[in-house]
């Protein structure tokens, strides 16, 4: 996200809304990681949610989409951007403010370009037919520091289980028309200003919401 191509990209708001997953889609919802968050986790662009739908078709018998967050409002991005922006100045205090921006951004996404922050975005794994979830290779969430880089779609220090089933998970959303954001293996987007820069596509569909 620190390319500035992505910030370029302009944004044609399509004024579609936000809807609850949880509210008869199907889909299979983890909600242990947000406590005290509310509601807004569950909710994503009805565009977004249809490709889910979509994706979730694809995939092999006995495996299911988990879904664990998707709108982020932009004040709590913010605070996610400055967490870990704070981490990367303890561990690189010679750094340039520059240089920590852009470090940051390629993991947490800046404030005004977040496609969580637009409903645009989703963090999801692989479960089985049980709702169990699946070994991709680390936690959701992971940073690069954490994981030695295994948070990176494309790490290959994990283990062949794991990249079956990172392949399979990209198969069926790709197919489904999302696009990956290549250093978090369980970041899919739709309709966002990094969507349209990585699909070759003229502009975004969803901009900021605040609800």
């Amino acid at each position: 996200m620190s390319d500035p191509r992505v910030a370029a990209v302009p944004v044609y708001e399509c004024g579609e809304r936000l809807v609850d997953v949880r509210e008869g889609t199907g889909l299979l919802v983890d909600v242990r990681e947000q406590a005290g968050d509310g509601d807004d986790f569950a909710l994503l662009r009805e565009g977004v949610l249809r490709r889910l739908q979509r994706a979730e078709e694809l995939l092999p018998s006995g495996l299911r989409l988990l879904f664990v967050e998707g709108y982020r409002p932009p004040s709590l991005q913010r605070d996610y951007f400055e967490e870990y922006a704070e981490q990367l100045r303890a561990l690189h205090p010679r750094w340039p403010a520059a240089e920590i921006h852009a470090a940051t951004s390629r993991y947490v996404s800046p404030p005004d370009i977040a496609p969580h922050s637009a409903g645009a975005a989703v963090d999801l794994t692989l479960a089985d037919a049980e709702g169990r979830e699946l070994d991709l290779g680390t936690r959701m969430n992971a940073d690069p520091e954490e994981s030695a880089g295994a948070c990176y779609t494309g790490a290959d220090n994990i283990s062949a289980e794991a990249r079956a089933h990172r392949t399979i998970l990209g198969a069926a959303l790709t197919g489904a028309g999302l696009v990956n954001y290549p250093t978090e293996w369980w970041h899919w987007s739709y309709g966002d200003r990094y969507w349209a820069l990585a699909s070759g596509e003229p502009a975004a569909l969803y901009g900021p919401s605040v609800r």
